[in-house]
This record gives C-alpha cells, structure tokens and sequence, in this order.
C-alpha cells in the first residue's frame, strides 16, 4: 500500500472517529431529553455499536479496500478525541436546542390540531346529538298528540270488540308478554 493511501485512509479514519463522537453526543442527549427507559438504553447501546462499527468498517473498506493497520485505530482514536475536544459541547447544545425546538413545534401542532380539528368536530358532534335529542322530542311528542286524539276511537274500537275478546283467552306466556309490552307503552307514551 503506498503512502498517499495511507494519509486518506487515515484521515477518513479521523472523519470516522468524529463522526462516531457526532453519533454518541447525539444519542447521549436524546436519550437524556426524551427519558427513554432504563431497561431500553442497554438495548440503545448495542444498536449504536453495532452501527459504529459498521460505518467504520464500510469506511475502511471503500478507502482501503477492508486492510485494517495500527494507523486505522489512531485516526479513529484522534479523531473521536478532537471531535470531544472541539465540538462536543456545541453538539450537545445544538442537539438540546434541536429538541426544545421540536417539542415546541410538536407544542403548536397539537395546539393547533385542537384548534382547528378537534374542538369543531367535537362541537359538530355535540350539534348532531342535540339535534337527535331534539327530534326525538319532537317524535315522541308528535306520536303522544296522535295517541291523544286517536283515544276515542280506540275506546270506540274496544267497547265494540269486547263481546268477542272477553272470550278469547291467551296463554299464559303470551299474557306476560302483553304485560311487558303494555308497560313499555304507558311508560314511554
């Protein structure tokens, strides 16, 4: 491998590094911020690892064709502690400023999904059942008017009928079942 390869493989492996403290100061604060479970964080950190080494092994790969030298784990080590040197403390401040942001943004979305959406079809919902409610006064009261002036003629209808009813009997199921139905209409009407 001759020299010029060397120095790009080297400072790829220095992008690396910074890129995988990039990662690690990202995930440590959001994991802060958004209070993930204790039990999900171990989980969290194999998944980071994981994709850590994946990415410098994809790196390494594309620049040197996959030849791993004791200079690759320096530039990976130099470049993770120039990066927790330089940038650190501004990526986590930016990170931070980034969730602020977006529970902000989350805040005035709900905010305005409440406004906008939920409160008038909740309103709207609440028109419909009034005017259910309503109509099925109005119903009720239409059908207790007609019942009131349709009363003489159904004496009427039952002083004739009564010859032939009062020597009809019914059987006992049915008679109970007439109770029950005539209960529910004096109770409703």
């Amino acid at each position: 491998m001759n020299p010029q390869m060397q120095w790009i493989t080297l400072f790829w492996m220095l992008c690396s590094g910074a890129a995988m403290g990039l990662a690690y100061d990202s995930y440590r604060v959001l994991a802060g911020q958004l209070r993930f479970p204790r039990w999900s964080q171990h989980a969290l950190d194999l998944m980071y690892w994981i994709a850590a080494a994946l990415f410098v092994f994809r790196m390494l790969y594309v620049t040197n064709y996959g030849q791993l030298r004791f200079y690759v784990f320096v530039g990976l080590f130099l470049g993770v502690w120039i990066y927790f040197l330089l940038w650190s403390v501004i990526t986590r401040r930016f990170v931070v400023m980034l969730v602020q942001a977006a529970k902000g943004l989350l805040s005035i979305l709900t905010t305005l999904f409440r406004v906008l959406v939920w409160n008038p079809v909740k309103g709207i919902l609440k028109l419909l059942k009034g005017m259910a409610k309503l109509l099925w006064k109005m119903v009720m009261f239409l059908l207790r008017f007609v019942l009131q002036c349709l009363r003489p003629f159904w004496r009427l209808l039952k002083w004739m009928l009564s010859p032939i009813i009062s020597r009809m009997r019914m059987p006992a199921w049915a008679r109970r079942w007439s109770d029950k139905v005539i209960k529910a209409w004096k109770r409703w009407f």
